[in-house]
């Protein structure tokens, strides 16, 4: 196991760094200096980052993110500039400013581009798991994230029943923030708990709190270990609630204040923080240096792609992917 009291430390750090990051953004957005759409992960970043955390690139795993993943990302060790420099469509991001927002990867490092088609990278995860199995490695784990609105598409279905059949080293994480955009849960499956569909696909079954950060690692860093030490997929699904819109460009009135003033309405910052305190982990004067510290670091990752330079399309020698 790989859950330490640190870890709880550790993944906070990530879950706030996103936030931070994720503020600023949507900011920009808000002022114009955005092109498209921007995605936020405000109320999934414990559930995101724990996975992150959990896997690691030293053992070769590999991670692929959806678009609320940024906490994950950081934890997994993206640079924080790759997020800003795509969203602000620099020529020295990731996508070279071909892409406005979310559609970044660097597959080399373990971390294929996002897939606006949900599910699908279950499949891109197990094709990556294949490739390091037929060159005789060993050890890794891949991990791809979904909302409860991807578990209803047949490439979900195909990629989670592959990924059993062959017995990968595959954790699943499902965010299940009761709305896939603004329909609702009881439109989409009939199931009592997504979780239940994992003795049907023959892999290991998990749950945990989306907004306890103490289940969120613990949950799953079991996962990812029982998938490290051969015991093949593990699907993990987490109850949350999204604390915004679909995108910025949505304000969620779909979702009823009955949903909100549950428990699941409860911001993770603020329960991972209170946490942190309780255990004696952190105090509140460390964690307010944190802060403190990451929002400073938020303004150098946000200025210096703010002065890069756009992609022109008449200098551009137009690349393909294969020749990068």
């Amino acid at each position: 196991m790989i859950n330490t009291q640190d870890s709880y430390l550790d993944v906070y750090r990530s879950m706030l760094f996103a936030r931070r990051l994720e503020e600023r953004i949507a900011s920009l957005y808000r002022a114009g200096k955005i092109v498209g759409g921007v995605y936020l992960g405000r109320g999934q970043e414990a559930v995101s980052a724990s996975l992150g955390y959990a896997l690691k690139r030293s053992l070769g795993d590999v991670f692929a993110p959806l678009i609320r993943d940024q906490a994950g990302r950081v934890a997994f060790g993206e640079d924080p500039l790759d997020f800003a420099r795509t969203y602000l469509g620099s020529v020295k991001g990731p996508m070279r400013g071909r892409d406005g927002n979310i559609h970044r990867g660097r597959p080399s490092e373990g971390m294929p581009a996002m897939i606006s088609h949900l599910g699908a990278s279950v499949s891109v995860i197990n094709g990556m798991l294949f490739a390091k199995r037929l060159r005789g490695d060993s050890g890794f784990v891949g991990g791809a994230t979904s909302g409860e609105g991807a578990t209803s598409t047949g490439a979900f279905h195909e990629g989670l029943n592959q990924a059993a059949v062959e017995n990968l080293p595959l954790v699943v994480v499902v965010t299940d923030n009761q709305f896939a955009y603004s329909t609702p849960n009881a439109r989409q499956f009939a199931c009592d708990s997504l979780v239940d569909r994992a003795e049907g696909y023959g892999v290991a079954g998990h749950t945990c709190v989306g907004n306890d950060l103490k289940e969120c690692v613990d949950t799953i860093c079991e996962a990812v270990d029982n998938a490290r030490r051969g015991q093949g997929p593990q699907l993990v699904v987490a109850q949350s609630l999204r604390l915004c819109g679909h995108g910025e460009h949505d304000d969620a009135f779909y979702v009823p204040d009955e949903i909100r003033e549950t428990e699941l309405g409860q911001d993770c910052i603020d329960t991972g923080r209170d946490f942190l305190i309780s255990r004696s982990l952190a105090t509140a004067e460390e964690l307010d240096a944190m802060d403190e510290e990451l929002r400073s670091r938020v303004r150098e990752v946000m200025a210096t792609a703010q002065r890069d330079p756009q992609p022109d399309p008449f200098r551009d020698d137009w690349r393909t992917f294969s020749q990068l």
